[in-house]
């Protein structure tokens, strides 16, 4: 006779997640991730730390932009820098990204001009950035819906016999969507070369993740065949490691792969969120101690990669590009209603002309109603 299993006992905290840095910064062995750093290249650690402060930098001047009447709405990824950093400087630039609506690092670390950070929240184009210089598909506000097409572009690689994978990145919210399960079912069925990046920040909008799952969410993944590891998402070089393990299993022909970084969001939701509603301070000055960039910092500097004068670099580095995205912003000039329709289909055609004639009129119909008020 069949006995019921019982719910694991595994803890929510992040106490249990791999990490080689504490977040004092010092430097820990881990058997798992060890063999991914190897001797890593000055030269990538303080890239690292650059990019973790200018998404840090941007995020802020995106922030500031929306409560100014700039941008319509800002997700803010405070907190959650080295997740997206760590891991995005793992991939290959063919790699491709399917980002979900906070991922601003990766964006960053892709190599995203200024404007690029804002023009989809300011309204000015569907997707801010080129996609194919950037490797990356547009930025998904619905919750979930991009894991499925990161599968079926990873089944197209196999396919294909490209040397390339595909990454999802969602939060934690997104794991009790329909659309990831089904994701998931898919990539395993099929072994399809695709990494799925869970970044627990905690809270899905005011829901806390306990809430949502009564395990860690790196244990839900093996239910469905497919290995994971639950790492410390403000360990920057954790996740690096992660998604270097990660990516070779999927270039192997191992199939998918699913890693939770246990982090935190610092600030709301989006802009239109108040979080004091829903978590009290003293949590968020928990998480403020496991800062990531602080932790990263404070470890370059023992290992004498980085000092005042390279911190006021990067600093003003920082300044210099929020001060390009400000700019890029507030003199954006809005294109003509009718060009709305200029992206849709690859090639023009007769159907499409004939929306185009009808839209032009009835926007020339407002233009006329001015002139006579």
């Amino acid at each position: 006779m069949l006995t019921p299993a019982a719910v694991p006992d595994l803890a929510l905290s992040v106490d249990d997640a791999a990490r080689v840095l504490t977040p004092e910064g010092e430097r820990i062995p881990d058997p798992t991730l060890d063999p991914w750093l190897g001797s890593l290249d000055p030269g990538l650690l303080r890239a690292l730390y650059r990019d973790m402060v200018l998404t840090r930098r941007v995020d802020a001047e995106g922030f500031a932009l929306q409560r100014q009447g700039q941008l319509g709405l800002w997700p803010p990824c405070r907190g959650q820098e080295a997740v997206q950093i760590g891991t995005t400087h793992a991939l290959a630039a063919a790699d491709m990204i399917f980002p979900s609506y906070r991922e601003t690092g990766v964006v960053l670390a892709r190599g995203a001009r200024p404007d690029e950070f804002v023009m989809a929240w300011r309204g000015e184009a569907h997707t801010a950035y080129d996609i194919q210089r950037l490797r990356m598909a547009p930025m998904q506000v619905i919750i979930g819906a991009h894991a499925l097409h990161a599968t079926g572009y990873a089944m197209g690689i196999q396919r294909d016999g490209a040397d390339e994978i595909a990454v999802a990145y969602f939060g934690d919210g997104a794991t009790s969507q329909g659309d990831v399960s089904e994701a998931l079912v898919f990539s395993a069925s099929y072994q399809a070369p695709v990494v799925f990046v869970c970044s627990n920040n905690q809270w899905a909008i005011s829901e806390p993740v306990d809430v949502q799952s009564r395990v860690p969410l790196a244990a839900r993944a093996p239910g469905f065949g497919i290995p994971s590891m639950r790492v410390d998402g403000n360990d920057v070089l954790a996740c690096y490691a992660a998604m270097r393990w990660a990516r070779e299993r999927a270039r192997r022909g191992e199939g998918p792969t699913f890693l939770e970084a246990v982090t935190y969001r610092m600030g709301p939701h989006t802009t239109a969120d108040d979080p004091t509603r829903y978590r009290d301070a003293a949590e968020v000055e928990r998480w403020q101690r496991r800062d990531p960039i602080t932790r990263f910092e404070t470890y370059l500097r023992a290992q004498g990669l980085l000092d005042d004068d390279a911190v006021a670099e990067v600093a003003a580095a920082a300044d210099t590009l929020a001060a390009a995205v400000r700019a890029a912003c507030v003199g954006a000039q809005t294109r003509p209603g009718v060009e709305v329709l200029d992206d849709v289909y690859a090639e023009p055609h007769t159907g499409l002309a004939e929306e185009r004639r009808e839209y032009a009129e009835y926007l020339a119909g407002f233009a006329e109603t001015e002139e006579r008020a």
